[in-house]
């Protein structure tokens, strides 16, 4: 089996809701397990698992310092994936201006169709 790209490994990590909670808390700054698990009802262990599979991504890095292990967010990871979603963004973002131009013409031809008919509607009532 091929190791998967580092891409892969991050939103693969970031596919799960409670990692990006965690990712959200540490953005705030470094914490414990402890910390991390508060607003979560699973077990430490559980929490555990998710930071394993951030600090795989490389998402955070783990550190301990006397008794207390924690957990800080790294940015990296987070910036290749911007930049690759990047590419995309610029996509749609032309694929909408198109399609707003277009939908900007049909309904100027509309409005022109409508006061045409009115026009001539006006005409036809004066005539009779």
């Amino acid at each position: 089996m091929t190791q998967p790209d580092r891409l892969t490994t991050v939103f693969g990590a970031l596919a799960d809701p409670t990692r990006r909670a965690i990712l959200a808390r540490l953005a705030e700054g470094d914490a414990t397990v402890t910390e991390l698990a508060e607003p979560f009802s699973i077990s430490l262990p559980a929490i555990s698992r998710h930071l394993k599979v951030l600090e795989q991504a490389g998402l955070i890095a783990r550190s301990r310092t006397a008794q207390w292990r924690s957990s800080s967010l790294r940015a990296e990871p987070l910036r290749e994936a911007t930049a690759w979603m990047e590419r995309y963004r610029q996509f749609w973002d032309a694929n909408f201006d198109r399609l707003d131009a277009h939908l900007r013409s049909i309904q100027q031809t509309q409005s022109a169709h409508r006061q045409q008919e009115s026009e001539r509607n006006g005409s036809n009532d004066q005539a009779d």
